[in-house]
């Protein structure tokens, strides 16, 4: 049911919903939303970056348009319903005077307003964020079996959403303790593990490669204030843009007069604290902490129904706001009025470009699960990111997508080589080198176990390597090279080294179809100094080291 609205602002959602439906026509895609649309090409219960929401999103998108809006149809959806849960959220009697004070505040929220036509995990993270707020609401006032179901769907709903996720249930189930001693809140619960089982299953039959590569795997760096902390409390800032100090004001202002209001104020300080202890550990990136501004949103507007001085300048700097944002929006679609190149110009100049060379043929990107996804999305043709060891793992190591390349004539594009058969310039000025393979075969898929634990560097240990071989046919040793890769604690590649590898079948010449084939093998002295991590890798047919191990801690 649609709430009742103030005419005002049902004609300015109106606006905005054309707004974001003509952005979403006219401007290119991002790079994470080919990325996304290439997840949605291939539905599942899990991706390895994300949950699946966002490749449900563009699914249903695809099936009213095509190209772009294709994508976004149901960001478009998905924002102006945002915009309606909120105002359901605000009981203040005086709103309904103060509906484009309201439509100011949140339209001029920097990242609400991109995510109202961009397709991100972002954008139904905050739909459902607002949604749940709405039902646990009214759950706290009046428990019960219906709104416990929908509780339950709604959380299970986040969590397909984005990891993050939890930091949502966790702080609001942290304001109100005693809802462990309610049995609908348990029935809400059970419904959303029940609801999120299959996820559960996918990760299972995936070897959990999501949460160990965002928890173990993922490379990190030495901690730097200025890009760490700091860097945190600029995206705080630009979270909100020019009314960042009437918004922050109203938190400080808000008090937990009551439950609802309580979770509010521990939705977005624990979410606020929780990255800010993070921040002396890695970057933050703003979209992490986009979630408060659903709570904010609220705690602002009602702030500023009560105090005349944060109506008038909200109101102001919330133009001011729009006003730039509108005309960066405008800069996305017309590249010259944009201040720097952005992802969302020239994508069909240099994908149309290799296409008129190539034709059909299909095309591997070296290290590139961005242009891969592009690529596909505007030629329509067959892509594949081959990821090697300076790189990082993606979708791209886990689907099928590297037998639609095998023994084929193909385009490898890399940056790395300094010439090539064609010469590719992409827009932001980069040069790319493309050369033509008449045999593509590569053999990304093979795993790589090391049996022994406790390993230290300095010793004449002999180790044993446990290679599988997932393929359906024998692969000939002759064909592959073994490597090893040193890393630093912060498990950044450091230093590569050949490694010689010794069959335990001294009369193996394959590594066979569906089986593990074993070797033995020493640890070469690397040239750095106290590497904390190893990784054993594969060169297959020439092509550089792959990612075919885990990280494995040196003593």
């Amino acid at each position: 049911m649609i709430p009742k609205l103030p005419k005002i602002l049902l004609y300015l959602l109106i606006a905005l919903f054309a707004l974001n439906m003509a952005q979403s026509y006219f401007t290119e895609l991002i790079f994470d939303e080919a990325y996304y649309w290439y997840y949605a090409q291939n539905m599942a219960w899990g991706y390895f970056d994300h949950p699946p929401m966002v490749a449900l999103m563009i699914k249903m998108s695809s099936v009213f348009f095509n190209g772009e809006l294709g994508v976004r149809f149901m960001s478009c959806i998905l924002s102006v319903a945002t915009f309606l849960v909120l105002w359901l959220l605000i009981e203040n009697p005086k709103k309904e005077r103060y509906g484009v004070q309201f439509f100011v505040l949140v339209f001029s929220m920097t990242l609400i307003n991109a995510y109202g036509f961009f397709t991100l995990p972002d954008t139904p993270f905050l739909f459902f964020t607002a949604l749940f707020l709405l039902l646990y609401k009214r759950f706290i006032a009046k428990p019960s079996a219906l709104l416990a179901l929908g509780l339950g769907m709604v959380m299970a709903a986040l969590m397909y959403s984005k990891y993050h996720a939890v930091l949502v249930i966790l702080f609001t189930l942290l304001s109100n303790i005693k809802l462990v001693w309610n049995k609908y809140a348990w029935l809400s619960v059970a419904v959303a593990l029940l609801c999120y089982t299959p996820h559960f299953y996918w990760l299972y039959e995936n070897d959990f490669v999501s949460i160990k590569y965002h928890l173990y795997e993922r490379p990190n760096r030495a901690y730097e204030f200025a890009d760490f902390t700091l860097g945190y409390f600029v995206n705080l800032v630009a979270l909100f843009g020019l009314t960042f100090p009437w918004i922050y004001k109203s938190l400080y202002k808000t008090k937990a007069k009551d439950q609802f209001t309580k979770a509010l104020l521990y939705l977005t300080y624990g979410v606020l604290i929780f990255f800010f202890i993070s921040s002396f550990n890695r970057r933050i990136q703003t979209q992490w902490i986009i979630v408060i501004s659903i709570p904010m949103a609220i705690m602002a507007f009602n702030y500023l129904l009560e105090n005349d001085n944060a109506k008038k300048w909200i109101y102001r700097l919330g133009l001011a706001n729009i006003a730039i944002l509108l005309f960066l929006r405008i800069g996305l679609v017309y590249e010259p009025l944009f201040p720097v190149v952005y992802e969302t110009h020239g994508n069909t100049r240099w994908v149309g470009d290799i296409k008129s060379q190539i034709g059909d043929m299909p095309v591997v990107f070296e290290n590139s699960y961005r242009s891969a996804p592009m690529y596909a999305f505007y030629s329509g043709s067959p892509t594949y990111s081959l990821n090697n060891i300076m790189y990082r793992q993606n979708q791209y190591t886990i689907d099928d997508s590297e037998s639609k390349v095998q023994h084929q004539k193909i385009l490898y594009i890399s940056k790395y080589t300094k010439s090539g058969d064609i010469t590719l310039n992409w827009p932001d000025g980069t040069v790319f080198y493309g050369n033509y393979m008449e045999n593509f075969e590569s053999f990304r898929k093979l795993r790589c176990y090391v049996a022994e634990e406790n390993i230290t560097l300095n010793t004449d240990q002999e180790l044993t390597l446990k290679v599988f071989n997932p393929y359906e046919a024998n692969i000939p040793l002759e064909k592959i090279k073994f490597g090893i890769a040193y890393l630093n604690d912060y498990k950044q590649v450091m230093e590569t080294l050949p490694l010689p590898m010794t069959p335990i079948n001294k009369e193996a010449l394959t590594i066979k179809a569906q089986d593990t084939t074993k070797f033995t093998f020493k640890l070469p002295k690397p040239k750095m100094e106290n590497p904390g991590f190893f990784k054993i890798s594969i060169s297959e047919n020439g092509l550089y080291m792959g990612i075919n191990g885990d990280n494995i801690k040196l003593e």
